[in-house]
């Protein structure tokens, strides 16, 4: 009869065993908040994940143009300023001190100025002497700013945009900035797609080097490499062949067979040459004629007479 609680299954007398009876079990946990809902970038099955996975996974398979390394750079003096000027300089702006004296030389970096669309600004002496941490400006300086330098597989698509064969060249161990500067420009002359220096204990894009490269520096990249021995394996996984100039080479230069393909020409510097691990990386060690074993050639001049012998080779000297 209703209300008979000695009926048989009427009532569970222990909630043992039942998570549904009282107040916890499967409702309380249900009722359990679950944060807030994730975005759908962050959904792994939604398609704007998929979609920024795609994007990312691109973006890490293009090759990165590195930063621009330390801060923009200052060219003190007359002469200075006015050479950076005629050589093409990414000169970004022209600073005159205050009652600076008006000579031919200032006159003619105003035109130049003007003619280029370089801001002219005048400022007091005692800013530009902290501009220009104290240097000998004669009342006039010049700013550059940092260079900005390409990766190391840029070149390589550059010469695959040209539809030419790689002709690349690195620098091992050169510390002077001029010869870096002479090394572009005749890179620039004899038909190479870049540059390659190492990060450290070597030569940078510096105000010395752009104005030795003549205005070349504009036209032809220069790359970075943390590890040049790794690159030149990189390059030569790419199928470049690689050679290096050495006074004791196996191959004379104007029997450089290798000069017709893919090639990275490497250049040591003047007092030791090619580093020991860069030499054994090398294809084939190549040595320029010379009428006498004492004399030298500094990295500039060297780069120059073996880029000229293998555009020779190759046909493209003009």
């Amino acid at each position: 009869m209703p209300g008979n609680s000695a009926r048989r299954g009427a009532i569970k007398k222990t909630g043992k065993g039942n998570p549904t009876a009282g107040s916890g079990g499967r409702v309380r946990r249900g009722l359990e908040g679950k944060g807030p809902t994730p975005k759908a970038k962050d959904r792994p099955y939604h398609k704007a994940h998929k979609l920024k996975a795609k994007a990312e996974k691109s973006a890490a398979s293009r090759p990165k143009r590195r930063p621009k390394t330390g801060d923009s750079e200052w060219i003190a003096g007359r002469n200075s300023v006015l050479e950076a000027l005629r050589a093409g300089m990414p000169v970004t702006g022209v600073y005159v001190a205050e009652g600076a004296e008006r000579d031919s030389r200032l006159r003619e970096v105003f035109a130049v100025a003007a003619e280029r669309g370089v801001s002219i600004l005048e400022v007091p002496r005692v800013e530009l002497d902290r501009m220009t941490s104290g240097a000998v400006h004669q009342g006039l300086a010049a700013r550059i700013p940092a260079y900005e330098y390409a990766h190391p597989e840029d070149l390589l698509a550059l010469a695959d945009e040209r539809g030419e064969k790689p002709l690349i060249v690195a620098l091992d161990s050169v510390t002077d900035p001029r010869n870096l500067g002479a090394v572009v420009r005749s890179a620039a002359g004899f038909g190479a797609h870049g540059v390659v220096v190492p990060e450290r204990r070597a030569a940078g894009m510096t105000a010395a080097a752009w104005k030795t490269s003549a205005g070349a520096a504009a036209r032809v990249p220069v790359a970075q490499t943390v590890n040049l021995t790794r690159q030149l394996k990189a390059y030569q996984q790419a199928g470049c062949m690689v050679v290096g100039l050495a006074a004791d080479g196996d191959v004379s230069l104007p029997d450089l067979e290798l000069a017709d393909g893919p090639l990275v020409v490497v250049v040591g510097s003047e007092g030791d040459g090619l580093s020991r691990l860069v030499a054994e990386t090398c294809d084939q060690l190549v040595s320029i004629p010379m009428s006498s074993s004492l004399e030298s050639l500094n990295a500039g001049v060297a780069a120059s007479v073996a880029l000229y012998a293998i555009s020779q080779r190759r046909g493209t000297a003009g």
